[in-house]
């Protein structure tokens, strides 16, 4: 089965053109099953290159997906263009009473702040209290996954001496999680943050499990089975081209960044970079929608009940 999306979204033709079957409203309402309700809170400046990168993964397994994007109630965003945002995205505040079978946090570029100084904090721990009824299950990344295990662990967030940036090896610490179903012993996984969590202060709170981890970048995956969620701090949805870009721009803007460790051949920029990741990012995004489909409620008003 495929992703339902708006055929004016531009993820629709990308992911058409990939080979990924996508439905608009029409077709999808032929079909006569109950889709999961999958939500999209997008903290990312490039709205359009997100959407298009949590739609891949989630549009590649069997099941039919409804995708909702939402975005912070009040904070205006200064990179997508407000008609795409009003035409596709829908405030927080008005979707607060909607259930839905999975939620994705995405990361956002405010890690530098504490969490308390972010403009839109107090809307986002109501998000964040708001899955334990309306949601049932969430998936934090990134920033969007330090700062839900923060609220509801206490969990601190550090600065790093340098940015973690690049493609670094993993390794499975609980090869039994269902998360983790078809997964190797290691992995690559794109890293681009300048904060990390750390295991002992995650191992100190009560109800989490790391679940893959690495001896470079620190703790990458970790489950909260208590707050029914999945905190990732590292980037498995990034395309072959993002860390280059991230790059790029860092160069351009004279900001002092190192090139990403084991990103590009022999570490040579000049060459193109090869995408070591994509197999298990489909697989954990796969395997956690079908564990939302295993879990969840038939019937979406008994979600959170």
């Amino acid at each position: 089965m495929p992703i339902k999306l708006p055929s004016a979204l531009p993820a629709f033709d990308v992911l058409r053109n990939e080979g990924v079957m996508v439905l608009d409203d029409d077709a999808a309402a032929r079909q006569d099953i109950r889709p999961l309700r999958i939500a999209l809170l997008n903290l990312m400046p490039k709205k359009i290159q997100t959407e298009n990168q949590f739609a891949r993964l989630i549009g590649a397994t069997p099941l039919q997906i409804e995708l909702t994007l939402i975005r912070m109630s009040l904070h205006k965003t200064k990179n997508t263009a407000a008609d795409h945002m009003e035409e596709f995205y829908v405030p927080f505040s008005e979707v607060r009473d909607q259930k839905f079978d999975g939620l994705i946090i995405t990361g956002a570029p405010i890690e530098h702040l504490n969490f308390n100084d972010v403009t839109y904090w107090d809307e986002i721990t109501q998000v964040f209290e708001w899955t334990q009824t309306n949601v049932h299950s969430t998936f934090g990344v990134c920033w969007g996954g330090m700062a839900m295990i923060n609220h509801f662990h206490g969990v601190p967030k550090h600065l790093t001496e340098a940015k973690v940036f690049g493609c670094y090896r993993h390794h499975i610490t609980d090869p039994s999680s269902p998360f983790l179903r078809g997964f190797s012993d290691d992995c690559v996984i794109p890293v681009s943050r300048w904060t990390e969590m750390r295991e002992d202060d995650i191992a100190a709170a009560s109800d989490l499990k790391t679940l893959i981890t690495s001896d470079t970048s620190g703790p990458c995956l970790v489950e909260d089975a208590a707050h029914r969620a999945l905190y990732i701090f590292n980037h498995f949805e990034y395309d072959s081209g993002t860390l280059k870009q991230e790059f790029d721009r860092d160069i351009a803007d004279g900001t002092e960044i190192n090139v990403p460790q084991n990103y590009y051949p022999d570490d040579d920029p000049s060459q193109q970079p090869m995408n070591k990741w994509r197999s298990h990012a489909h697989l954990l995004y796969g395997n956690w929608i079908n564990q939302i489909y295993q879990t969840t409620k038939y019937d979406l008003n008994d979600i959170g009940t």
